[in-house]
């Protein structure tokens, strides 16, 4: 009987944990729903704004006839044509960011769906350990019980640090796969530079640019939800882990590109970026993997002290 409500107590802890958990994680998509939101607004404005421009320099306006009589219509057209790009390009990112979020959310209210009766369960379990503790002969029989919500909540931490460390190591292998497609761009645009390679040269630098941008697009999402993983541990472990910038990387990443993609500089700086914040998810993933060992060692204490106990009962 011992055996079997201290499974229970294991059990239903851990669910708790997990809805707290969720409700928290919840809570904070819906605060990125509401940036992701005003900043999509923000962005339709700019876009619209900009294609006006352009419309107004490619018809017949005096904006358009003061410019061709200057000769500057071809530069401020052109100008403006890459600006209506970014501006289109900036939406474009919000929205595919929104959709993330908005798939994230409900994938939680599934999870939470699931734990909806979890409080009644856990009322239910307590009145039977009271009846146990009450019906047992044994002094030891309520330290028992206590040492196997400890073990519940260690337990739960383990799950939590191991779930965490999953997420940072996706991150962290798209960051590296993104590293090695902008080594690849390096490469050939020195190679353009140096040998003017011309035509062919500077298209397969771009497709390796490409495929950066297309892996960091999915790096962002992992990044979002290795971000609520990193949040709700902060709550339960003992390491400090500065995570407030981790998903600005990406949005000045995609800028960067965007902007001035040809110049060799700016594929350089991208590479010193994804670099950096390989080494930042490569440290957060080595202090989560110290923290789990020490947790393991601490519960496994405690397994081996509760079933010496329960082995005299």
């Amino acid at each position: 009987m011992f055996l079997e409500i201290n499974e229970k107590l294991v059990k239903i802890q851990e669910q708790l944990r997990k809805k707290e958990k969720y409700h928290w994680q919840l809570n904070e998509y819906e605060r990125e729903w509401d940036s992701i939101q005003e900043t999509i607004r923000q962005l339709e404005k700019a876009f619209q704004s900009e294609e006006k421009d352009v419309k107004r320099l490619e018809g017949i306006s005096l904006a358009s006839l003061f410019a061709a009589l200057s000769g500057t219509k071809g530069e401020k057209l052109a100008k403006e044509k890459e600006e209506f790009v970014l501006a289109q390009y900036r939406l474009e990112q919000a929205t595919l960011t929104k959709k993330d979020i908005e798939e994230s959310k409900r994938q939680i209210e599934n999870q939470l769906s699931d734990l909806v009766d979890i409080e009644k369960q856990y009322e239910n379990l307590l009145l039977e350990k009271e009846k146990l503790v009450k019906a047992s002969q044994s002094p030891m029989a309520e330290k028992v019980l206590e040492m196997s919500e400890q073990e519940g909540i260690l337990q739960s931490k383990m799950r939590e640090l191991d779930e965490a460390i999953d997420a940072g190591e996706e991150v962290a292998q798209l960051l590296d796969e993104t590293l090695l497609a902008l080594k690849k761009a390096q490469s050939w645009g020195n190679f353009d530079i140096f040998a003017k390679g011309g035509f062919i040269t500077d298209m397969v630098k771009h497709q390796h640019i490409d495929h950066a941008e297309e892996v960091i697009r999915k790096a962002q999402s992992s990044m979002r939800f290795f971000q609520k993983e990193l949040l709700d541990v902060n709550k339960n472990a003992n390491i400090e882990i500065k995570i407030s910038d981790m998903l600005k990387f990406a949005d000045f990443f995609f800028d960067g590109f965007i902007s001035d993609f040809m110049v060799q500089g700016k594929i350089n700086n991208a590479l010193k970026q994804t670099r950096d914040e390989y080494d930042n998810v490569t440290e957060i993933i080595m202090k989560l993997n110290l923290e789990y060992n020490e947790t393991q060692s601490e519960l496994e204490k405690i397994q081996k002290e509760k079933r010496e106990i329960v082995e005299k009962l």
